[in-house]
């Protein structure tokens, strides 16, 4: 069994994943951590998981010795100095926060006004995509879990970039996610009055997950992409919606509707938790909600030769918890699907 330990197991993310680890096969959840709460127990403030998992939130450093892994969904700023002290003591970090998925230093300076205090972590952190990056995971000691929308944005457009359909100098990317997504502490913008029936971008052209995106893009298509990227916030608890436009280059141009599907599909033809939605089928949140699905739509707009494709993640599982654990079972040669088989409800 592997031992596991989640750092942050209060915040959002945080008690996703212990929801799922509960109940996946070959984990022992051996700690949970709190800042917060330490003392507390996981399930007073959480009350689904009353007699299900009924354990006293720690330090984290308590927890250090204790576990083969351990995830930390913490904000960005904070992984780096665990990181260290989990190497230290030989045990995988799965990060869920920004610290170790951009590459360049640079980058993360710009957008979030921080600078690597340990340089030489970063060089062995390995970004993982699983669909994406599964191969490059299998020795790593820390893995920078994606963001939700990069996650969602860049499984949309690896058949395109691969099969050098579209032009990469003019992709659009309008996304919308569920409240979730802004974290568990409160602000004005997440307030109910504000948030319910209400339906708003935010961050326009300046959101952090920018430079995730056109990284990922970029190492994709071997030249620099750059895309203009506006988020919105839904009035929902959980779920992102991306609609991506793209202007088909001559060879794309060149290509029926079918041809176009048949691309996504072989991609993906093997691939247990991403689905192409059939031809007029649009993907909707409803239907991965809960689950590690990402579900896939094209759109062929002829009069402005535009491919328009829609994908629909659960930010708090594909996006988060759920991508994580898919991460962690890659990592210790288990089956990629092993504790995340569960199907979204029909409603």
């Amino acid at each position: 069994m592997i031992k596991v330990g989640i750092i942050g197991a209060t915040g959002y993310a945080g008690a996703e994943l212990a929801r799922l680890l509960v109940n996946h096969p070959e984990v022992k959840l051996e700690a949970v951590s709190s800042v917060s709460y330490e003392g507390q127990r996981i399930d007073d403030i959480y009350p689904n998981l009353k007699e299900v998992l009924p354990m006293t939130l720690e330090s984290v450093d308590a927890i250090i010795p204790r576990c083969d892994v351990v995830f930390a969904s913490v904000p960005h700023g904070v992984s780096e100095e665990m990181a260290l002290k989990y190497k230290d003591a030989g045990a995988v970090l799965i990060d869920l926060g920004a610290d170790f998925r951009l590459h360049n230093e640079a980058d993360y300076n710009k957008w979030y006004g921080k600078e690597y205090k340990h340089p030489e972590l970063h060089e062995k952190a390995v970004y993982c995509i699983p669909e994406l990056h599964r191969d490059e995971i299998k020795d790593a000691p820390i893995i920078g879990n994606p963001g939700c929308y990069p996650t969602s944005i860049s499984l949309a457009l690896m058949p395109a970039i691969k099969a050098g359909i579209i032009d990469l100098s003019h992709i659009i990317i309008d996304s919308k996610s569920g409240v979730t997504g802004a974290g568990r502490g409160l602000t004005q913008g997440t307030h109910y009055p504000d948030t319910n029936e209400a339906f708003a971008a935010y961050k326009a052209g300046a959101h952090r997950h920018t430079p995730e995106i056109e990284q990922t893009l970029s190492e994709l298509s071997g030249e620099v992409v750059k895309v203009t990227f506006v988020p919105h916030l839904l009035p929902v608890n959980r779920g992102i919606e991306s609609t991506i436009y793209a202007t088909l280059n001559e060879k794309g141009k060149a290509l029926t509707a079918e041809q176009i599907d048949a691309i996504w599909r072989d991609a993906y033809k093997d691939e247990r938790f991403v689905r192409i939605e059939k031809a007029g089928s649009y993907a909707n949140i409803k239907n991965v909600r809960m689950s590690n699905m990402c579900d896939i739509s094209l759109h062929r707009d002829d009069h402005c030769d535009t491919l328009i494709i829609s994908s629909c993640i659960d930010n708090m599982v594909k996006g988060a918890a759920g991508q994580a654990i898919q991460n962690m079972n890659i990592r210790f040669g288990l089956p990629e699907a092993t504790g995340l088989t569960m199907v979204p409800p029909a409603f």
